[in-house]
């Protein structure tokens, strides 16, 4: 299982070239690899991420350079694995969403700082899942797999399935077969295979594992398995677009869902980066993981003081959230003790409060897990954890259309009438 692990079927060619990426670094001893389809360290079965020889010189003239960039995460191409053509290739040109001021939230939630919600429900599939696969499908591409596949809780499924109809892939998707339905009929609606599997995320994870070792798994791109270091860089543009749209700085705070982890690593390390560039000026940020209370082994180990967590059984509505095992669990509480930040959790009742909440002050209709990051946001501010007078980011990492029966119990028509003014003025809403 371990060398499955290490080694995919389809070689690494000799003349990879994604743009400013050097080598695969392990982040646990630091060897460094070639660039190809590895996702494991060799010596020591630490996780790998791309290393890269980023651009040097003059900040301005960098920062000019991306904001006359496309209007998509490509305008970030020179900090990215990617080829330099990468914005003419077909693909579904993610990024670049709205990051809202959010001031009648803020008064809801005794906030007196500028609190923003940054909302990547606009992307193509209305996931944040969107960035990731963008990169990865570029290294697919360099890597010469023909089909595309995925382990998911349900956004990445839709999110594969979307990039490989527009790139020209085969795409094939496992997700537990119990997933809300607006997700597997997303995922389905491309065309690609979408498969079932009895059981829990960690279970498909497994799986997937199992079939890249496999004859079967020959020319397959797993995003998220033995392609996770490239997929993995695409939540930085997160950040690269947090601080872009701030004016070029770091916000005090940022509230992050923990479903993996990887994406609020990846999130730090894009603020580093930036810092390094000189595009945004060193300064003291707090980052905070969320996660739901029916699977919570992060904010658990966080609460309990210890480096490494205890493996649950998911049991909760945030469905996109439930992974037991967090492979980047142990890097998230490094983070976030780092930071000064803290990870918390919160319940299924407290994640639909804080889904109706977003939607009322701000018009923004979240899946669950932006209910976590809003319901945790609250929490914290609670338990004095978070400033109020700082300026703050909550992500919201979906679109609430895909997770409606989290709400669809609670919310409906304030009233029904027939149709006179009578009967309106019987009903007490005028």
């Amino acid at each position: 299982m371990a060398a499955q692990a290490v080694e995919s079927a389809t070689p690494a060619p000799s003349d990879v070239s994604l743009g400013p990426a050097a080598a695969l670094s392990c982040r646990e001893c630091g060897e460094r690899f070639p660039l190809g389809p590895i996702f494991a360290c060799a010596i020591c079965f630490g996780p790998l991420e791309v290393a890269y020889d980023l651009p040097t010189g003059d900040p301005e003239a960098l920062r000019r350079r991306i904001e006359a960039g496309p209007h998509n995460i490509w305008r970030y191409a020179p900090l990215l694995p990617v080829p330099p053509d990468v914005a003419a290739r077909p693909n579904l040109n993610p990024g670049l969403t709205k990051l809202v001021r959010a001031d009648n939230l803020a008064r809801e939630l005794g906030v007196t700082g500028a609190l923003y919600v940054k909302d990547d429900s606009g992307n193509p599939t209305h996931s944040f899942k969107d960035r990731v696969v963008a990169i990865a499908v570029e290294a697919a591409r360099a890597f010469g797999f023909t089909t595309l596949s995925c382990s998911s809780t349900g956004n990445l499924a839709g999110a594969v399935g979307a990039a490989a109809a527009r790139a020209g892939f085969r795409s094939c998707v496992f997700i537990p077969h119990d997933l809300e339905a607006g997700k597997v009929v997303m995922a389905a609606v491309y065309g690609g295979d979408l498969v079932g599997i009895e059981g829990t995320y960690d279970d498909v994870n497994r799986f997937c594992s199992e079939l890249i070792g496999d004859p079967l798994g020959e020319g397959w791109g797993f995003v998220n398995v033995n392609l996770r270091p490239y997929y993995g860089e695409g939540s930085k543009t997160l950040a690269y677009e947090i601080c872009e749209q701030l004016g070029w700085r770091i916000p005090d705070q940022i509230v992050i869902p923990v479903a993996s982890g990887s994406q609020l690593t990846k999130i730090d390390k894009g603020l580093k980066e930036l810092i390094a560039l000189g595009l945004v000026p060193d300064r003291p940020y707090r980052i905070f993981g969320a996660q739901a209370e029916g699977c919570a082994p992060v904010s658990r180990a966080f609460k309990d003081g210890h480096d490494v967590m205890c493996p649950v059984k998911p049991d909760t509505i945030a469905k996109s959230l439930a992974i037991g095992n967090p492979a980047d669990g142990p890097y998230v509480l490094d983070i976030a003790r780092r930071t000064g930040g803290a990870v918390e959790d919160v319940n299924d009742e407290q994640i639909v409060d804080a889904i109706k909440l977003l939607a009322r002050t701000e018009g923004i209709f979240a899946e669950t897990a932006g209910g976590v990051t809003v319901g945790v946001t609250r929490k914290l501010i609670e338990a004095g954890l978070l400033d109020p007078a700082l300026t703050t980011v909550v992500l919201n990492t979906g679109d609430g259309l895909k997770t409606l029966d989290a709400v669809a119990p609670t919310t409906g028509p304030s009233a029904i009438i027939r149709p006179t003014l009578d009967s309106f003025r019987e009903a007490g809403l005028a």
